[in-house]
């Protein structure tokens, strides 16, 4: 973690004035924030596979995964932030490079399993917003588009589906011929516009 970042986190929790306490949050954003869009991946039916065929076995898939999301996520323009498990969280200056380097992984994959037996396919589900970051050393990541996002991606999204927040689509140009199906979801009860998009 950036030293700067977790000093100020450190006199954040020890201030007792909450004026004083909205004066490092401030500082915090100010000096760390940024408007991104994230990204985050996650491999679908993998606590099965791994159960099934052992772990050597899920850590395999996982790696080719991950070479090849990393070299798609810099084509267009944007950068993994991480790899954890079988995640990857990425973040990109816009939606639409977000949306379009989603596409191009599930294309990918998808020509990648008709040459594999099943129990080495790769699936995966995809979440995008777009919104404030706090990012920080490492890279590293912090902010309600990181919790939307991996929500999204995790925990709604199923195999072969990318799913955008309504902050993220709005921004994507009617030009760019991306289509997308509109969803009411809930995330922790609260109630969450997101479009799923067709490719």
């Amino acid at each position: 973690m950036d030293k700067r970042f977790e000093e100020l986190l450190l006199l954040y929790a020890q201030e007792n004035e909450k004026d004083e306490r909205e004066k490092i949050e401030a500082t915090l954003w100010q000096e760390f924030g940024k408007v991104k869009a994230v990204f985050v991946m996650d491999m679908s039916g993998f606590s099965l596979l791994s159960y099934r065929h052992g772990i050597v076995h899920y850590l395999s898939i996982v790696r080719r995964m991950q070479l090849t999301t990393k070299p798609i996520v810099e084509k267009y323009r944007g950068q993994v932030v991480k790899f954890e498990a079988d995640n990857c969280f990425a973040m990109f200056d816009d939606p639409l490079s977000a949306v379009r380097a989603a596409i191009a992984l599930n294309t990918a994959f998808f020509a990648m399993n008709v040459l594999t037996e099943d129990e080495f396919d790769i699936r995966v589900s995809i979440g995008i917003d777009y919104g404030d970051v706090l990012l920080i050393g490492g890279p590293d990541y912090f902010g309600n588009s990181v919790n939307c996002a991996c929500k999204i991606g995790e925990d709604i999204g199923g195999p072969g589906e990318i799913l955008v927040t309504a902050a993220a689509f709005k921004q994507i140009p009617e030009k760019a011929g991306i289509q997308g199906r509109k969803l009411e979801l809930a995330i922790a009860g609260i109630p969450v516009e997101v479009y799923s998009i067709e490719h």
